[in-house]
């Protein structure tokens, strides 16, 4: 099931037979050294299937895999998920090393925003960056979202940016 497509990518819930692409991100150090410390190849199975067991009819809550149009190949991940509560959501995306400088993640987030929208009532949607994380802060800017402050997350100092329905272009 595919939830949104872009230029060249599009993005569709994650299945069990995603595993290997799964772990290659969440695995992987670099990748991930902005969100969470890098999984082992049981743990990043166990949170794939963490992942699929998310998914329900009519919601836009969870995280999902990125592919490339032209190969078809896996190359990311994109996710809505809770900030707090059940209240207010964030995107959020990762993209194996290989594929970055393209210019994807701003591709993914501008088209995540307006699918988003369209899916929920929700008048504003959030996303969060490591402090040190200058590269998604500018994909977040690039994307029309504005800094709205800096706070804490799991015990790290990280920038809040939100993008009101309003904003979109």
């Amino acid at each position: 099931m595919i939830l949104f497509e872009t230029e060249r990518l599009y993005v569709r819930r994650y299945r069990a037979d995603d595993e290997e692409s799964f772990f290659r991100i969440n695995g992987d150090e670099e990748v991930v050294r902005f969100i969470r410390p890098a999984k082992s190849k049981a743990e990043s199975k166990e949170f794939l299937n963490e992942n699929i067991n998310l998914y329900k009819e009519g919601s836009v809550v969870g995280r999902f895999a990125v592919c490339e149009k032209k190969s078809d190949k896996l190359i990311g991940t994109f996710s809505f998920l809770y900030l707090s509560g059940e209240a207010d959501f964030h995107l959020g995306y990762a993209l194996v090393t290989d594929e970055w400088r393209k210019g994807y993640a701003t591709e993914l987030t501008k088209h995540g925003i307006d699918y988003f929208f369209k899916k929920t009532a929700h008048t504003v949607v959030y996303a969060i960056t490591a402090e040190e994380n200058s590269a998604s802060q500018n994909v977040l800017v690039k994307s029309g979202f504005i800094k709205k402050e800096k706070t804490e997350n799991y015990g790290k100092g990280v920038d809040l940016f939100y993008k009101e329905r309003e904003q979109r272009d």
